[in-house]
């Protein structure tokens, strides 16, 4: 039977920064255009972080029961391992996923209803990352599914949640302004009418997220290509082989540095705090381009954890600064 710190590393917690970051990056974005709504960029939150708990879960269970984690280089997984039976860990994946869709269904209520559909589609995405017959993480898709859900849905839905209610929502702030025909002005204060311009920053910053929730994806396949070549599961570092995936590894960490600098530019250039990722991303190339293998990467996935936290602190920091 699995202890509690055993569960808790079943979890994978140095995978939650990947949770954490696009909902920071987003609710940055809210800050600038309107202002942040914090009980509900907390209950994004816990919507980000248990559908990233019931992913980390649903992969344990599903690759544990095919055997594919029978031989693992990096951490222990607790069906592979017997530390857990497939049972008990389908059991914690359907508890984490109930904690998303309560607070999903909550925060959905509050805002538009359609959201639901939204987080059923992320709920069904998750499963069959890995489960099902025919999962779509064995087919090289897996990264698709991070980039989408993990950086494109979670940042861009976690900034639309927090804006003002459609009837209060043709008006954007900007501050102290003479009126030029462009803005409305009243006593001093000025907005331009574009209910919509929150959206290209957003998306950028979704894409600055995704590309490192990537990363930690492709290093992770990378230091498991012997072993799942092995079990027939063909990831896109699989497909690619081993020198591509190195090269795709620093593609995913440049893309996160211009998408960075189209926030900047559409917003302030207090969002370039964001560059701070490059401190630990850097060491993670530095790495994967040396040619390391096995244990020798597992570093790497923590390094780019923890860029992806500190760009979407940086982010967040920023646009609330300015």
């Amino acid at each position: 039977m699995a202890t509690p710190a055993e569960w808790i590393a079943g979890a994978r917690p140095r995978t939650l920064p990947a949770a954490v970051a696009p909902v920071l990056a987003g609710t940055g974005v809210a800050a600038w255009f309107y202002e942040p709504v914090w009980w509900k960029a907390a209950l994004a939150l816990v919507v980000s972080l248990a559908l990233q708990v019931a992913v980390n879960y649903a992969n344990d269970y599903s690759d544990g029961i095919r055997g594919t984690d029978d031989d693992r280089v990096g951490p222990m997984r607790l069906v592979g391992s017997r530390k857990a039976s497939p049972a008990a860990v389908k059991r914690a994946m359907l508890i984490a996923f109930g904690v998303a869709g309560v607070a999903g269904v909550v925060l959905a209520l509050a805002t538009a209803w359609w959201l639901i559909a939204v987080g059923l589609v992320c709920v069904v995405a998750a499963w069959f990352y890995t489960g099902g017959s025919k999962p779509y993480g064995y087919l090289g898709l897996g990264e698709v599914m991070v980039f989408v859900f993990f950086g494109l849905v979670a940042t861009i839905g976690t900034t639309y949640v927090q804006l003002p209610s459609h009837d209060n929502r043709d008006a954007i702030y900007l501050g102290t302004f003479s009126s030029d025909g462009a803005t409305h002005c009243y006593s001093g204060d000025c907005w331009v009418l574009d209910p919509n311009g929150w959206f290209i920053p957003a998306l950028l910053a979704g894409i600055a997220i995704g590309a490192l929730a990537c990363a930690i994806l492709v290093a992770n396949n990378l230091r498991d290509i012997p072993t799942d070549t092995v079990a027939g599961k063909m990831t896109l570092a699989v497909r690619l082989g081993d020198h591509r995936t190195r090269g795709l590894y620093a593609a995913l960490v440049s893309a996160a540095f211009g998408a960075l600098f189209g926030v900047a530019a559409l917003t302030s250039w207090w969002a370039l705090l964001g560059l701070v990722y490059l401190v630990p991303a850097l060491q993670g190339v530095r790495t994967v381009t040396s040619g390391a293998t096995g244990p020798g990467l597992i570093p790497v996935l923590q390094k780019t954890g923890i860029a992806e936290l500190l760009l979407g602190v940086g982010v967040f920091a920023g646009l609330l600064i300015a």
